[in-house]
């Protein structure tokens, strides 16, 4: 998982923005897929298939080198790996309870919070409160969609993972810095993997002679990790920075259409405000957050010459970041 090397000119931004595009769709088709398998196995069993088959898929393609990692960097990776097997089991118990599209527009209150503390400045505070109320809306008027009133477990479980999303966008930033190679996130969603097992191996063993949903369990580990992981990861050497974080700040907007078009889902128009507030919040907090790095780094180079790192998601199954950016 190292850096990605600075964005090449402007001729491939167009197949780089569909590259980010397609990631975000590609991780919400692998929620959608993921429901489909609650039935059988719940949500702690559907999470563990996901990550553990991930994990296999980027063990073999990476084999990460860590006979030379030393106990420090062990550590980093333990713990990224803890907060990706919290924030997937959290998202996907709030999956199987409220609608895909509230349940991703709540989730990005955690790494809006975050660039606020991180960045210490006023008007980023006012776009996590531009946030809040966006999804103060849901719980004034409980649209829940098809389903009426918004599940109270679903709410709260997704909200502790957009606690977990901001500690991964921490943990994942100290791993870039202090880890090389790509072969860090196969480890940390093997950790992750581990960690779930006593909760989720009941449930997936559920579908051990059952074909087609073992199909749908490849395909959710596909869709929900391996894709979008390789196309932002592309993405991130074409793109400007600012760019890539507006792209991602979509992904509550794609994240309704998935489960509208997907599982069926429809939301009212207090949900459609709270997403519109909540994506407007991420482009805002990406913009603001873009000029400030783009300062320091001009102010940098005339002093001491560091470098800034971002962290961008590759979250619920796919990468190391989040919408916002996090200085290392």
């Amino acid at each position: 998982m190292s850096s990605p090397s600075p964005a090449r000119p402007s001729s491939f931004a167009g197949p780089a923005t569909l590259m980010v595009l397609g990631s975000c769709t590609s991780l919400q088709i692998g929620a959608a897929l993921a429901t489909h398998l609650f039935p059988a196995t719940g949500a702690s069993g559907a999470t563990l298939l996901r990550l553990g088959l991930a994990a296999a898929v980027l063990l073999a393609a990476t084999r990460p080198g860590i006979r030379t990692w030393t106990r420090a960097q062990w550590r980093s990776v333990i713990l990224f790996g803890l907060t990706l097997a919290g924030m997937n089991a959290f998202f996907y118990a709030a999956i199987a309870r409220i609608p895909l599209g509230i349940a991703v527009t709540i989730e990005f209150i955690g790494p809006l919070t975050l660039s606020a503390v991180l960045s210490r400045r006023p008007r980023d505070l006012v776009w996590v409160l531009v946030a809040l109320a966006g999804v103060g809306t849901l719980g004034l008027t409980g649209d829940g969609g098809t389903s009426g009133s918004l599940d109270v477990a679903g709410v709260v479980f997704v909200l502790i993972a957009a606690v977990f999303w901001a500690l991964y966008i921490v943990t994942g930033a100290r791993v870039t810095a202090e880890v090389p190679g790509r072969g860090t996130l196969a480890i940390a969603m093997t950790v992750a993997a581990l960690v779930l097992t006593p909760g989720g191996m009941r449930g997936a063993e559920h579908i051990a002679d059952r074909p087609g949903l073992l199909l749908v369990a490849l395909g959710t580990a596909l869709m929900a990790s391996i894709v979008p992981y390789s196309l932002e990861f592309a993405a991130m050497r074409r793109l400007p920075r600012r760019a890539f974080g507006i792209l991602l700040s979509l992904e509550p907007a794609v994240a309704t259409l998935a489960g509208r078009f997907v599982l069926g889902q429809r939301i009212g128009l207090p949900a459609l405000a709270a997403i519109v507030a909540v994506v407007a919040a991420s482009i805002g907090s990406t913009l603001t957050g873009a000029q400030k790095s783009e300062a320091g780094h001009a102010q940098r180079r005339k002093s001491s010459g560091v470098t800034w790192r971002s962290s961008r998601r590759i979250a619920r199954g796919t990468d190391t970041g989040a919408t916002s950016s996090t200085g290392a």
